[in-house]
């Protein structure tokens, strides 16, 4: 009987070995109890005696998943430390976002891999779109999205709003773990389907078999999810060993957040934080349509050093916000008389009102086309005064509110200096990493250093405009 009881623990093991789609590593699995196939917690030791050097490192802090030290996850660690470019732009990309998303896992309690799962999902690209119609950082296909509250119209996507995504992101692995009681289960449910994962555990507790995540018959997408979370937390806890220089990512909020009530085009709000358009769009990258209506209470995503500049901005704005008018079609009128009293070719109405080619006419609906502008000129606040008349303000004690937080402060004239510093390039360092760095736009950049692309040559002098610079 005592040998029996002996080598249970081991028949199951091999039992559960034979069952899975894959090898199980027996290094790190093991059994509980009830002879099921467990990981090991090979979370590694930390010092908190110290605070967390940036966001990477308090990323690191939080692991709380146990390893997962597979073939597949060992394959993928191999894959994108070969590609330590694409590791490094999917990194410089999640630098906007991360110091919001781990702020929230840490208030959640939640371990600080799910953080990382952007990079398996979208590449942290807040506009990446799947053949299955997923959107966003999280990848919510539409049905999702809805049960989760994030509004999907014509005008705006919050499957593609960092703070709603991430809400709702959040909230669905919070119930899929507490519905699976494992979180390889529950990335697995994340990605499969709640549903499916169930029944496959279903299936197997009819046969008999092992229940855990290894075990499992699974679609190939699925079976390599949570090995992919593994390989990028593999690189994310050592990037030296695999050679990848992780971008600086402090530990304040990147953005932080504005409420506005009337229509405002997306390129005036750019202008007005003096903000290049792309990087504004990849922070408000839920808004469909080139204005943003203020009826729907819509909030801003502003880096932190823009919202004093962007409310002086728009203090001293005299003209009218919004370029563009909603215009009520009658039924069979002319798509290309309509372009035409409006001013706008009409490919352009079309793209702008997702109206197909094969439609000519009108079909009673509402149409986005261009209004009066008005008097748009403004006086941008970091050019208000003469050169070098401007006290340094704009770094002391600028707010650094959580990024939960909905309103920002009164804004102070951000201010301005003459000079001139240069800066050597470093490995890993962007035009947008310098550009936070030293208070300035990439724009500026650009036309300081005459620059006609973001390409930058390690070892080059580039000038830099002084205000504000740190470091």
């Amino acid at each position: 009987m005592n040998l029996a009881r002996l080598l249970l623990p081991l028949m199951l093991a091999v039992l559960a070995g034979c069952a899975g789609t894959k090898t199980h590593d027996s290094k790190n699995l093991t059994t509980n109890s009830q002879g099921r196939l467990i990981a090991r917690d090979t979370s590694r030791t930390v010092d908190l005696t110290n605070p967390p050097a940036d966001a990477w490192d308090r990323i690191r802090r939080g692991f709380a998943i146990p390893n997962l030290n597979t073939d597949l996850s060992r394959q993928w660690t191999d894959y994108y430390a070969s590609h330590p470019e694409s590791v490094q732009r999917m990194a410089e990309r999640a630098g906007k976002y991360l110091y919001f998303i781990v702020d929230e896992i840490n208030r959640r309690g939640l371990p600080t891999e799910l953080a990382l799962l952007p990079f398996v999902e979208s590449a942290y690209n807040p506009t990446a779109l799947s053949r299955s119609q997923a959107s966003g950082l999280w990848q919510f296909v539409p049905a999702t999205g809805q049960h989760f509250n994030l509004k999907q119209d014509w005008w705006r996507d919050e499957r593609r709003d960092p703070i709603a995504s991430t809400y709702a992101a959040l909230d669905y692995l919070e119930k899929l773990f507490e519905m699976q009681g494992d979180w390889y289960l529950a990335l697995a449910s994340y990605n499969w389907g709640e549903g499916s994962v169930q029944r496959a555990i279903a299936k197997n507790e009819a046969a008999g078999l092992p229940t855990d995540y290894l075990s499992l018959s699974m679609p190939d997408e699925t079976r390599n999810y949570v090995p992919k979370l593994q390989a990028i937390k593999n690189i994310i806890a050592d990037p030296q060993r695999y050679a990848v220089a992780l971008p600086p990512v402090g530990n304040t909020p990147y953005f932080v957040t504005v409420q506005k009530n009337s229509d405002i085009d997306v390129e005036i709000a750019a202008k007005l934080a003096e903000m290049p358009l792309e990087e504004f769009k990849a922070l408000n990258p839920s808004f469909n349509r080139p204005v943003i209506r203020g009826d729907h209470a819509p909030t801003l995503l502003l880096p932190a050093d823009r919202v004093e500049i962007f409310n002086a901005n728009l203090t001293n704005y005299k003209g009218d916000l919004s370029s563009w008018k909603i215009y009520h079609t009658r039924r069979g009128e002319s798509l290309a008389a309509i372009a035409k009293r409006f001013g706008v070719p009409l490919e352009r109405l079309r793209d702008i009102n997702d109206i197909g080619s094969r439609q000519k006419v009108a079909r009673g609906q509402s149409l986005l086309v261009p209004g009066d502008p008005g008097n748009n000129g403004v006086q941008l606040a970091s050019l208000s005064a003469p050169v070098g008349a401007l006290e340094a303000e704009a770094d002391d004690a600028r707010p650094a509110p959580r990024a939960r937080a909905a309103t920002a402060p009164t804004a102070r004239v951000a201010s301005v200096r003459g000079n001139v510093r240069t800066h050597k390039v470093r490995p890993g360092d962007t035009l947008f990493s310098l550009a936070r760095q030293y208070g300035t736009t990439v724009d500026a950049l650009r036309a300081l250093n005459n620059l006609k692309n973001s390409s930058l040559k390690v070892g080059a002098q580039l000038r830099v405009p002084g205000t504000g610079a740190r470091g």
